[in-house]
């Protein structure tokens, strides 16, 4: 049988695309090749033979209009193609287009070519069969309805108004989806009570496809690990508040009541370092050596898990038969399916309109830095202000409230997507894919710096920019810019992430759930079907069965609507959140619990939004997350650099490790029986003398003779910087240095440590080798003999 297979597989044409009677000769080889039957598994409304691939909507045209002569043009063209359309007027025009068998044979026949022994039906390969039918059907349905000939592509028709919706249906298809009577994916993941329950993945992957399963393996993934670092930073932060009262320094901040510190503002009192108490205790229960060593651990956490994914998802896709998929090949299918007479689309590449992106992008990414500046305006301005109010509570916490009201301001300050858009389409991408990628890219730059502009200007440029007693920098020669607390600006950037951390994340579900729910119900409410005319006699079953799916189809088109970006915002979200919780984690230890808790919600939310408030996302292959890989492994990156800035600069770790061991008592004077730190708050202030004061602040006081103190290490004659302010800053960059170096040769070596695929995978494939080898070796001596 095998050696009459073979024959009869070599003996017939191998181009099975040429004219429209190949139908016998190609099931007779796919008969010999061992192809299961071409099914039409699509989706059905009554009878099973009544299943429709797509549904296509457009509103009620003019007989002979533009749009409706379009739109008959199209349709004429689907069915000269064999396509089965039918037609079902309600509230909307409606098209159910269901493909022929053929085009599913074809598809087969090219992706398994019988002179490659891994693509023949005994091997493993990424063409779905008998359990995969339905999936590939309405993705390849897709991609011969979005390739048909200029200029009557789909997705043109709809940018014209010709279609107003295009979509596959929800349904629950007998004998798979159900289980034990009842929708499984309703039942068992779209529902509130499995928040702690493992995700079907495979069953998603059959409903949505790989695309978005890959999403949901991917985000259960990164909460499993997120865990982890939830329980270290939950550690961290609780061993903060253990040492809350214990901490020298903030014992020498709380009794320095005869300390007294230059005005924060311009119109603003002299106030007694003790007055802030409070906030030194908070400060050092976040800022503490077991910061440190949690940042560490972030670093390595942050390329473990993408270690631990890049095998995760190895294993998921050769379990797939995906491993290596090659989606040029399937686009080319496609196309050739579609047109025979098509020629491949060549890689274009144009270095002018490359550089004029390219300046655009640095424009616009100089725009948000300008609006990260306004911000900080802002909160000048607003800390005057408060400063000025007539209430004591904002009074005494005018910074404070500046830094929160501000993070605010910054979570509303979201650049349009449209600019990335356009600057994607001016690179003319090849491929929607290729589309994808390249708005990624733009889209996460300018909501990276929107998101962390801010909070790069907190933890690097606050107060440390901001000048003297004396000698100001002003903004417009007014305002001062604002200086950091005398224990430091690490809480100011703890206000910050926990702000916009929080905002963003309820937010951002709250509208997410309910606007596509009120807008479905809206919808629904607003839009009623037409009444008909009563049927009668042998038309009775016909319109029985057109009203199942003229409901099916009404049902699905008054749910939300579904962009071809709908998954990339879902990605964007993550990958933000990710930011939070590694880049600047050494200030806010409780940003992987936060991320923890709100992707529990997250998975459940995205179940409930894409099975019953959104209509079913077209199904995509796919054998990975696309560029969100590469995305993640550069925020790795500056997950290292950037906790090693807050640690080295924003952090008093280093200034307090200089004193203990080159200025404290424990050095000086030999003495063990006191803290190290004693004294380092009065060593970290420096001297100033009141009649130095510029002429338009306090002139009152020039003649006084009164000296106060301000944080900064400068000398008291001449304001010049002292040794230990050298000091200090050689320490930081020697620390900066070390820890960066470190981090990335520990990231290094887990890297290497943990292989990107697992042994089993390759095991597996080389097994598969060997029998395909095998087989063709028999069957070649076995033709020989005979």
């Amino acid at each position: 049988m095998e050696k009459q297979g073979q024959d009869l597989a070599m003996s017939v044409p191998r181009d099975p695309l040429n004219g429209h009677n190949e139908g016998p000769n190609l099931e007779l080889r796919e008969r010999a090749l061992g192809l299961p039957p071409p099914q039409t598994p699509g989706i059905f409304c009554g009878q099973d033979e009544e299943r429709w691939d797509f549904v296509l909507v457009s509103d009620f045209h003019e007989v002979g209009s533009e749009k409706e002569t379009k739109r008959r043009k199209f349709l004429d063209e689907l069915s000269k193609k064999g396509f089965t359309i039918k037609k079902i007027e309600d509230e909307k025009l409606f098209h159910g287009v269901r493909a022929p068998k053929q085009i599913f044979r074809k598809y087969q026949w090219l992706l398994r070519n019988p002179d490659d022994p891994d693509s023949r039906p005994d091997a493993h390969h990424d063409v779905p069969v008998t359990t995969r039918e339905h999936l590939g059907r309405e993705q390849r349905f897709t991609n011969l309805l979005c390739s048909t000939p200029p200029p009557e592509k789909l997705r043109d028709l709809m940018k014209k108004k010709v279609f107003e919706a295009a979509f596959p249906l929800h349904t629950v298809r007998p004998g798979m989806w159900r289980e034990e009577g009842t929708d499984f994916l309703e039942e068992r993941w779209a529902r509130w009570r499995n928040i702690f329950c493992q995700q079907p993945i495979e069953k998603i992957r059959c409903y949505f496809g790989e695309k978005v399963a890959l999403y949901f393996a991917w985000l259960g993934w990164y909460t499993y690990l997120l865990g982890f670092a939830a329980v270290a930073g939950l550690v961290t932060f609780v061993a903060g508040i253990t040492i809350f009262n214990s901490s020298q320094v903030s014992k020498e901040i709380c009794e320095a009541t005869n300390t007294t510190m230059c005005p924060l503002c311009d119109k603003c009192p002299f106030w007694s370092l003790s007055e802030t108490c409070t906030y030194a205790k908070v400060t050092h229960m976040i800022d503490n050596e077991g910061t440190v060593l949690f940042a560490m651990f972030m670093a390595i956490w942050a390329t473990v898990f993408l270690e631990l994914w890049k095998r995760q998802r190895a294993t998921v896709v050769t379990n797939w038969d995906l491993y290596r998929w090659d989606e040029e090949e399937e686009e080319l299918a496609m196309e050739l399916i579609n047109d025979m007479q098509h020629k491949p689309q060549q890689y274009q590449h144009s270095y002018f309109r490359s550089t004029i992106i390219l300046l655009l992008v640095l424009l616009m990414i100089a725009v948000l830095i300008g609006i990260a500046h306004g911000l900080v305006i802002y909160r000048v301005v607003a800390t005057a202000f408060f400063t000025q109010s007539d209430f004591e509570f904002l009074q005494n916490q005018a910074n404070t409230m500046a830094v929160m009201t501000g993070a605010v301001l910054h979570y509303i300050t979201i650049v349009n997507r449209l600019v990335a858009l356009y600057l994607c389409d001016l690179e003319k991408p090849r491929t929607l894919s290729q589309r994808e990628n390249n708005f990624t890219v733009k889209f996460f730059t300018f909501q990276f710096f929107t998101y962390f502009s801010s909070l790069i200007y907190v933890a690097f440029f606050l107060g440390r920019i901001n000048g003297h007693p004396g000698n100001y920098v002003r903004v417009a020669g007014k305002w001062r810019l604002e200086e950091c607390h005398p224990s430091g600006c690490i809480t100011d950037l703890f206000i910050q992430m926990a702000t916009i951390m929080v905002l963003k994340q309820t937010i951002s579900n709250v509208v997410e759930y309910l606007s596509p729910w009120v807008t479905h119900k809206l919808r629904k409410k607003r839009q009623h079907p037409k009444k008909r005319r009563t049927m009668s006699g042998g038309e009775e079953e016909e319109e029985e069965e057109e009203d199942a799916c003229r409901r099916q189809w009404v049902n699905n088109y008054r749910l939300s609507e579904v962009e071809f970006l709908s998954l990339f915002d879902e990605f964007l979200e993550m990958v933000i959140q990710y930011c939070f919780t590694t880049i600047f984690v050494a200030a806010f230890p409780l940003a992987p619990l936060l991320a923890f808790c709100n992707n529990l919600l997250e998975i459940r939310l995205d179940a409930i939004k894409m099975m019953r408030l959104r209509r079913r996302i077209v199904p995509w292959k796919a054998n990975d997350i696309g560029i969100w890989l590469q995305v993640l492994e550069a925020i790795g990156i500056l997950a290292v650099i950037g906790n090693g800035l807050v640690i080295a600069i924003t952090s008093n770790f280093i200034p307090v490790q200089v004193y203990k061991y080159t200025y404290s008592p424990c050095v000086t004077e030999n003495s063990t029986a006191v803290d190290c730190s004693t004294g380092y708050i009065n060593h970290s202030l420096s001297i100033f003398r009141v009649q130095d004061f510029e002429p338009h602040t306090n002139p009152g006081l020039a003649l006084t003779g009164l000296r106060r103190r301000y944080r900064d290490y400068r000398n008291a004659d001449d304001y010049s910087y002292t040794v230990q302010f050298w000091h200090i800053f050689a320490a930081r960059l020697a620390f900066l240095i070390l820890f960066e170096h470190a981090a990335l040769c520990v990231k290094l070596i887990a890297a290497w440590y943990v292989p990107d695929v697992p042994k089993s995978v390759k095991n597996a494939f080389r097994v598969r080798k060997h029998n395909n080898l095998h087989k063709e070796l028999s069957m070649m001596e076995y033709s020989t003999e005979v």
